[in-house]
């Protein structure tokens, strides 16, 4: 539906997106590893490191040789992994434009424990969803929804640049964009359309982050923050009225 390019919130509390850098620079490094190496080990990583519902719900059992972390921790590290670059590049985008003012509002420590948590809410909701699947989930996207939902609720009035239909870009308010994009997730959810993409987990990573920002956002860090802030691209700069030379 769109695609985000840019904001203009500046950070008030930290310097740096540690957080937010870390977590893409993690993504990035997974994926050159497992998707760059040969494809045997791109599915055993897919296999042994991604959230499997059936093996969670007890409905299959994943071959000892390709286990590589307990199931429970799969919760977590499926959201580390990703199917091709399009798909990484697709999320991390996402997380660059909306991640810091998260991070900012919550702290580097609760940020990171509200993404971890966000992406075992996504694995949660889409295990409920389909408990017998046996393909494995991967991708940042259900904690990354999170983040979004949170983005929402901080700062809905802020204008952001996107790519509307993947060619226009647009500078609007944030709650345009985020809230078509919310709803969309629930009603692909309602639908039960079946293809590539987990909505479950989306629902349930924007979910969990809706809920948690309430209660891990900074003392004095307030909801639905009424200041508008403008892409510099498209502020709007006083005119200085011009007085021609006299000429002698």
């Amino acid at each position: 539906m769109f695609i985000p390019l840019h904001d203009a919130v500046e950070l008030k509390y930290i310097r740096v997106q540690w957080v937010t850098i870390g977590i893409i620079a993690i993504n990035v490094l997974s994926w050159a590893f497992t998707s760059l190496a040969n494809p045997e080990t791109a599915e055993r990583a897919s296999l042994g490191l991604g959230f499997i519902p059936a093996v969670i719900f007890h409905y299959a059992v994943l071959d000892p040789s390709v286990v590589l972390v307990p199931a429970d921790a799969t919760f977590l590290t499926y959201a580390f992994l990703h199917l091709d670059f399009w798909h990484l590049a697709s999320n991390m985008l996402f997380l660059w434009v909306f991640g810091d003012n998260v991070e900012d509002a919550l702290g580097h420590v609760k940020y990171a424990v509200f993404y971890l948590l966000c992406a075992a809410g996504g694995a949660l909701l889409h295990g409920l969803v389909g408990p017998a699947a046996e393909g494995p989930l991967i991708g940042a996207s259900g904690a990354i929804s999170g983040v979004v939902a949170a983005y929402f609720l901080l700062h809905p009035r802020v204008r952001v640049w996107v790519l509307v239909l993947f060619r226009i870009p647009l500078p609007l308010p944030a709650f345009i964009p985020l809230a078509l994009w919310i709803v969309q997730q629930f009603v692909m959810l309602a639908l039960d359309l079946d293809g590539m993409v987990s909505w479950g987990a989306h629902v349930g990573g924007i979910v969990c982050g809706a809920i948690l920002v309430l209660f891990m956002r900074r003392k004095g860090v307030p909801l639905f923050d009424r200041t508008i802030v403008t892409p510099k691209a498209v502020r709007h700069q006083p005119s200085v009225p011009r007085i021609a030379a006299a000429r002698e």
